[in-house]
């Protein structure tokens, strides 16, 4: 008997009314013991939140970003920030929800997200920054033509809002790719 192919993903921009699903979502994918699901979890280099509704609710509200969502046959199952800074477009609070990953998912939104800043706001580059200890998820990104820069900045030691570090090398490094 034939496998049942998974519904295709639907793709919108976020609305305020999504905020509290999409905290849910990227906190189930990186943070606490069910983000282990997944294979992106932080859990064991960051503790606490990852974002909250007044972060979601900022990408919402800004007209130069949009919170990309795709939806399933059994609803929201990942998101994406993208935010428009001029000559390139800057993608970040990736989430897919960790019973799906590996799944293709994540890659498909990912085609989504250079698509529309390509279309939409006519950027060669797309930019993101990734904790640098974080080995699996750059290669992840290196698989879709992302480079990694050797660039760093420094991960936001003290403020809560990005997490409680358990490690005190953290850093952020910058990834990107040719649109």
């Amino acid at each position: 008997m034939p496998t049942a192919q998974p519904a295709p993903l639907r793709f919108r921009s976020a609305v305020k009314e999504d905020v509290p699903a999409l905290v849910a979502l990227v906190e189930s994918a990186y943070r606490g013991d069910a983000s282990r699901a997944g294979w992106t979890t932080e859990a064991d280099i960051l503790d606490g939140q990852r974002t909250d509704p007044d972060g979601v609710g900022a990408i919402i509200a800004d007209p130069d970003s949009t919170l990309l969502v795709a939806e399933g046959a059994d609803g929201l199952v990942a998101c994406c920030q993208l935010e428009h800074r001029g000559d390139h477009a800057y993608f970040g609070m990736f989430a897919v929800r960790p019973g799906l990953q590996g799944g293709g998912v994540g890659k498909e939104v990912m085609a989504e997200a250079e698509r529309r800043a390509r279309e939409d706001w006519n950027v060669t580059e797309m930019r993101m920054t990734v904790v640098h200890v974080r080995e699996e998820l750059i290669a992840y990104y290196e698989r879709r033509g992302y480079r990694r820069t050797g660039e760093m900045s420094p991960f936001p030691y003290g403020d809560e809002r990005f997490g409680v570090p358990l490690r005190d090398d953290l850093a952020f490094e910058l990834l990107v790719k040719a649109l």
